[in-house]
């Protein structure tokens, strides 16, 4: 009777964690399109020129809603290179956190704002996988294609 009881506990903690799981999870096509982008990463490929819905913006554009501050640039790769190098003012998004902790990462961003996302350029995958989660969740995001490279080639902050 009491190892059924514990059993019955057992089985209902680990469908509560299941059901968390789920929940916190992506959908489907967006994990497709995050795994093709990591695909294309390992295989040494560029990522597509464009992202459905989301504006692949050039590093002028980049610039111009960098200086009037109208959108919020996220820095989609690992926290080593975050820490030596990034755009000025950016923030740190890791995007292998947003794939892990699901949705609910996002949280902390605002809806309401404008994000320019980017990475290490035309062939990083982390990048374009965090335009098309957040897009996925009605954020309203600018996809810097060509990211850091094309900034500190064209020294735009300067």
């Amino acid at each position: 009777m009491k190892s059924a009881k514990i059993v019955g506990m057992f089985l209902s903690v680990l469908m509560f964690l299941v059901g968390i799981a789920f929940a916190a999870s992506w959908p489907d096509t967006v994990m497709n399109k995050v795994n093709e982008f990591h695909e294309l990463e390992k295989a040494k490929k560029e990522m597509p020129p464009s992202l459905e819905g989301i504006p692949n913006i050039s590093g002028d554009k980049a610039y111009e809603l960098w200086k009037s501050k109208k959108a919020i640039f996220l820095d989609n790769r690992i926290k080593t290179q975050y820490d030596t190098e990034k755009i000025p003012g950016a923030e740190w998004f890791f995007c292998d956190d947003l794939i892990k902790q699901g949705p609910s990462m996002a949280d902390r961003l605002d809806k309401n704002k404008e994000y320019v996302l980017y990475c290490n350029g035309i062939k990083c995958w982390r990048s374009p996988s965090v335009a098309v989660m957040l897009h996925s969740l009605g954020f309203k995001v600018h996809w810097y294609r060509e990211g850091l490279p094309d900034w500190k080639k064209e020294r735009l902050s300067d």
